[in-house]
């Protein structure tokens, strides 16, 4: 009882703190506006008239007053930036035939590597402890025995997955083909020619004149990427529109070999993809569900010992356990850090970014060893929507964000549906938080993503307004929500 009396009292003490920082300039302005006030009250109109007439104005400096008025107006309207709105989005729902169960998938390992028992054993504790479901899909050239990772094979996986989503959002938001003026493709590993944003252009008979991209090689973080390069292209072309698609191709990336670091995405990787529809509109702000306020991209170069992702590691009772490498941890540490110092300013109410700045002195200037303050993101964000990159990821974001277990449920819940769909996972976790009925007017939505260099990108939203249930039948939750959330065992064994 003392412990929690005592927890008690210091949390109202700095909810008082947070309430007298985030209010100052109202407590010092509100005094001083009522002195005037009340002054002004208490002056006779003799008073008033003879301070007017002593400020000597004539005709020509209320004329010079009101040009330069409207002038400063005028440069302040134009050099605003453009809002962007996230009108809708759509996730590719992987076909049911897709679907790999924990069976399948070691009977494939133990086909494939009948030789390599030590990497199918490995396969399958990052299996067991990877809080994935049976519900994930590979494409269907993964599903042969054995695998055939032709291009034919990958074109189709391609087509099905960006076809699916960019007709599902066409669906919903009823856009004409030719009116998307900006398309933006994102895909790491896969970059065949003629491009996959050429492979829509043509599919969907898209305008001749449009500014299309086609972005490769970014890892997972690339979804947020091309939000900002199409933001930007949306800042230089009024009343245009954009639309991005975010996906990864497996077909031709599934590892045959035995390099463990190369197994891992075999046992983490899962179809998916997404279309976005953004735009600089004033007419799209009624119906638009986001509008973009922030991003904010890092990157922190790493050698090549910080990719050797996987070590064996042999306990006292000869089992192969998983080890991640500390110095690839570090660098992904680092990027978050410097996102968060970045994105913090911006986003943080005073009261944090003044015990910060006052905990960065003590440490920088007086040599203290007091530990470094953690903001408290809860005040400025409503939901969280983390890279769903696997389970070690989700669980040292929320450790070091101190976020509680329903902020990030939806990146849970993602990873154990979808798995890691790579660049489109974000937007997964936000059909959660949708489909659930937490998304309300004003809400504010960071989203989080890591990839390979070592990048970590974030984007912030605020909800345009609430959406209300039932979910259409396009979200990719629709059919299953009502079962989740779901308890994820530590480990599944197999």
């Amino acid at each position: 009882m003392p412990e929690n009396s005592h927890s008690i009292k210091l949390r109202y003490v700095k909810l008082c703190y947070q309430y007298l920082v985030n209010n100052i300039l109202t407590f010092l302005l509100v005094p001083i506006m009522a002195t005037i006030l009340i002054q002004f009250l208490q002056s006779n109109p003799n008073e008033l008239l003879n301070f007017y007439n002593s400020l000597s104005f004539t005709s020509i400096h209320l004329v010079c007053s009101l040009f330069l008025i409207s002038y400063v107006t005028t440069c302040y309207i134009m050099s605003r930036p453009r809002t962007i709105y996230l009108v809708d989005y759509a996730c590719f729902l992987p076909p049911i035939t897709c679907r790999i169960p924990f069976a399948s998938f070691m009977e494939h390992a133990h086909l494939i590597l009948s030789s390599e028992p030590k990497s199918v054993r490995f396969q399958m504790k990052i299996l067991e402890r990877s809080g994935l479901s049976e519900e994930t899909a590979l494409p269907p050239a993964m599903h042969y025995i054995p695998p055939t990772p032709t291009m034919d094979l990958a074109r189709e996986e391609a087509e099905l997955v960006i076809f699916s989503a960019m007709d599902s959002l066409l669906a919903k938001t009823g856009l004409k083909p030719k009116d998307i003026d900006v398309l933006v493709v994102n895909c790491s590993l896969f970059s065949p020619t003629p491009s996959l944003s050429a492979m829509v252009i043509n599919k969907y008979r898209l305008r001749s004149n449009i500014k299309s991209f086609n972005l490769s090689g970014m890892g997972c973080s690339a979804g947020v990427i091309s939000i900002d390069l199409a933001r930007d292209i949306l800042q230089q072309y009024p009343n245009s529109n954009a639309v991005v698609i975010s996906t990864e191709i497996l077909t031709p990336n599934g590892y045959l070999g035995k390099e463990r670091s190369m197994l891992l995405t075999n046992c983490l990787f899962r179809m998916g993809g997404a279309a976005i529809l953004l735009s600089n509109r004033k007419s799209d702000r009624a119906r638009a569900k986001y509008r973009l306020v922030h991003i904010v991209r890092t990157h922190k170069g790493a050698d090549d010992k910080s990719f050797r992702c996987v070590q064996q590691q042999e306990d006292p009772e000869g089992k192969v356990g998983i080890n991640l490498c500390i110095d690839l941890m570090q660098v992904a540490g680092e990027a978050l850090k410097s996102n968060i110092t970045t994105i913090g300013p911006l986003v943080l109410p005073a009261s944090e970014q003044l015990l910060f700045l006052l905990t960065l002195i003590c440490r920088k200037l007086f040599k203290s060893k007091m530990k470094p303050y953690i903001p408290d993101f809860k005040l400025a964000f409503e939901h969280f929507c983390i890279h769903a990159g696997g389970r070690a990821v989700i669980d040292e974001l929320q450790n070091n964000l101190q976020l509680s277990a329903e902020h990030v449920e939806a990146s849970r819940m993602a990873l154990y549906r979808f798995g890691n769909t790579s660049s489109s996972s974000l937007w997964y976790e936000m059909s959660y938080i949708e489909a659930k009925g937490r998304m309300k007017k004003g809400d504010r939505i960071w989203q989080i993503a890591f990839g390979s260099g070592f990048k970590c990108n974030s984007a912030v939203w605020k909800c345009n307004r609430t959406i209300k249930l039932p979910v259409d039948d396009h979200n990719p939750w629709a059919d299953c929500i009502d079962r989740y959330p779901v308890d994820i065992p530590e480990v599944v064994r197999l």
